[in-house]
């Protein structure tokens, strides 16, 4: 009997996880149901009164947009910061060619508009870009000999792999290994961009990501020194780590000396 009353717990708690990653995802809340009473009271009154011939308007070409009507500009704090800090450390270096493995497409794309740039994904990229050069390869076996690259970023990639959430194998060991293999083929004098999530204690957020704490960071690169830190949490971005504040990204300007 209680036995069953757990795995019932159980079920309701796995539940309520699942609708709220999902409302978190796709916006399904009681305010976007009420965007949608206000977009269809607004669109009945629009063809009312709507006299502009030039446009054709039809039912079949609704395209209600009900998360957008916000008081101030949403940006998502995370990538907002790390983006920016990378794309600055990249122009202040200034190198001959810069390599990225498995982060924002968008964000390299605009970086190899000044500075050429290789991009490996497990994932192709479709679209071309002048400056923009695309490997498929995984950060678990990349395609470069020992010591071949001068400048690499990863920036939010590491903690994701082995959990299976871009199709790749499920391995509890993901992240070491894919550390290791961004170590294997920098040079040594070479710098590297890196930003992972971090907390006061290792952890699994599965499927999503990991986080670390900085001392386990500072761990797996022991044969680095670090040139710059900076902590997201929140809308701050932080010159320290402080375990106090619990969830943020880890932003890591790393020079291999060995």
């Amino acid at each position: 009997m209680i036995k069953k009353y757990l795995k019932d717990i159980a079920f309701i708690r796995a539940f309520y996880v699942m609708y709220k990653s999902l409302t978190r995802q796709y916006g399904f809340t009681p305010k976007v149901l009420s965007n949608l009473i206000v977009f269809l009271k607004e669109y009945t009154f629009y063809k009312r009164i709507n006299d502009n011939s030039n446009f054709y308007l039809g039912d079949e070409c609704l395209y209600p947009c009900l998360t957008d009507r916000t008081e101030i500009t949403p940006l998502e704090p995370t990538y907002f910061f790390q983006d920016t800090w990378a794309a600055r450390k990249i122009f202040e270096l200034k190198p001959d060619h810069h390599y990225d493995v498995g982060s924002s497409a968008k964000t390299i794309g605009i970086i190899s508009q000044f500075v050429p740039v290789t991009m490996i994904d497990i994932r192709p990229i479709q679209l071309k870009l002048d400056n923009l050069f695309f490997v498929k390869g995984s950060v678990l076996a990349l395609p470069f000999d020992d010591g071949s690259i001068d400048s690499l970023s990863s920036l939010c990639v590491i903690e994701h792999i082995g959990l299976g959430r871009y199709g790749d194998p499920i391995d509890p060991w993901g992240s070491e290994k894919s550390i290791k293999e961004l170590k294997r083929v920098l040079k040594r004098g070479g710098v590297l961009l890196f930003s992972v999530p971090i907390d006061k204690e290792n952890k699994v957020y599965f499927n999503a990501h990991r986080a670390f704490t900085r001392d386990y960071i500072i761990k797996l690169f022991d044969e680095f020194e670090i040139l710059e830190e900076r902590y997201q949490h929140g809308n701050f971005l932080y010159d320290s780590y402080d375990p106090i504040k619990g969830f943020g990204t880890g932003l890591f300007l790393l020079r291999k000396i060995i």
